[in-house]
C-alpha cells in the first residue's frame, strides 16, 4: 500500500528533488566522447558534496541484486537500460548514455534519471529519446488523484507504441519516500481504470524505460539489465507527487 505524505514531507522530498535536478544538469554537460564512466561517477561525487545531499544508491542492495551497488550513479550506455555500473568504458560518438541517480536530503529520497545522444547520433536514435521522455511526460500527466496506476501505464504504452518501439514490461517504476523504494509498483503497460487508485500525498517514481528492438532483458552479471536482442534503450524518469491540484514533479528544474 503506497505511503502518504504531508506537506511537510513533500516539501523535503521537492528540496531532495531540485538538489537531485541540479546535479544532473550539471553532470549531462560532463557527457561527451572520450570520458569514461568512472569519471561521470567521480564527478557526481563531488556534485553530492556541493548540494550537501548523500547518494541513494551508493552500497544499496535492491531485491534480487547479488551485491550491494558500488557507485552513486548507475551509467547504462546503449543496450543496458539500467544499472550500469560505472567503470572503465570510454564513451564514444554516438553513444546513448543513460544516468540515473538518487539522493537522500533529511531522511527523504529523489530519484531521476536522464538519456543523453553523445555526438552524431543516428536519426532513429533520437527518436527513441524523444518517444521516451514523452512517454515519461504522459505518465505523468495522467499522474491526478482519482486515476488509477493502470492509467498511467496505458498512457506511457500508448506513447511508445506510437513511435514504434517496445516498453520493457519486466523493469517497473515505484513508490519513493523515506526508501528508495516503496510501494506500490508503477508499471509502465496498464489498462484504463485498472489498478490501484491514486490518491493526493502519494509519490511515486515514473521511469518509463524502452526499446528500440523487442522488450525483453537479461539481467548481467554485473546486475545490470540489457536488451537480450542487443537493441537500443532509452530511459527517463521523474520523481512526482500527487496533489489536489494534479501532479507535481520534484525532480525538475524551476519547481
Amino acid at each position: 500500500m503506497a505511503l502518504i505524505k504531508n506537506e511537510k514531507e513533500i516539501a523535503l522530498m521537492a528540496e531532495a528533488g531540485r538538489k537531485l535536478a541540479r546535479v544532473l544538469a550539471a553532470l549531462r554537460k560532463e557527457v561527451k566522447a572520450g570520458v569514461t564512466t568512472a569519471a561521470l561517477d567521480a564527478r557526481a561525487r563531488e556534485l553530492l558534496k556541493e548540494v550537501d545531499a548523500v547518494s541513494a544508491f551508493l552500497g544499496y542492495k535492491p531485491h534480487g541484486a547479488a551485491k550491494p551497488y558500488p557507485a552513486v550513479l548507475c551509467v547504462s550506455v546503449n543496450d543496458t537500460v539500467v544499472h550500469g555500473v560505472p567503470g572503465e568504458y570510454v564513451i564514444r560518438d554516438g553513444d546513448l548514455v543513460k544516468i540515473d541517480m538518487g539522493l537522500v536530503h533529511e531522511r527523504y529520497y529523489s530519484d531521476s534519471a536522464i538519456t543523453i545522444g553523445v555526438g552524431k547520433v543516428a536519426a532513429s536514435a533520437r527518436k527513441l529519446i524523444q518517444a521516451t521522455e514523452e512517454a515519461l511526460r504522459a505518465g505523468i500527466k495522467a499522474a491526478r488523484a482519482g486515476n488509477t496506476l493502470g492509467d498511467i501505464g496505458f498512457a506511457v504504452s500508448e506513447q511508445v507504441h506510437r513511435g514504434g518501439f517496445s516498453v520493457i514490461q519486466q523493469l517497473t517504476g515505484h513508490g519513493i519516500g523515506t526508501a528508495l523504494h516503496e510501494d506500490p509498483y508503477v508499471f509502465n503497460v496498464g489498462r484504463q481504470g485498472e489498478g490501484d487508485v491514486l490518491k493526493a500525498g502519494m509519490v511515486i517514481a515514473i521511469e518509463p524505460m524502452v526499446a528500440m528492438g523487442k522488450p525483453q532483458v537479461k539481467q548481467l552479471r554485473d546486475d545490470s539489465f540489457a536488451t537480450k536482442d542487443g537493441s537500443l534503450s532509452a530511459h527517463f524518469e521523474h520523481t512526482v507527487a500527487i496533489t489536489s491540484s494534479g501532479p507535481r514533479i520534484l525532480t525538475e528544474s524551476g519547481i
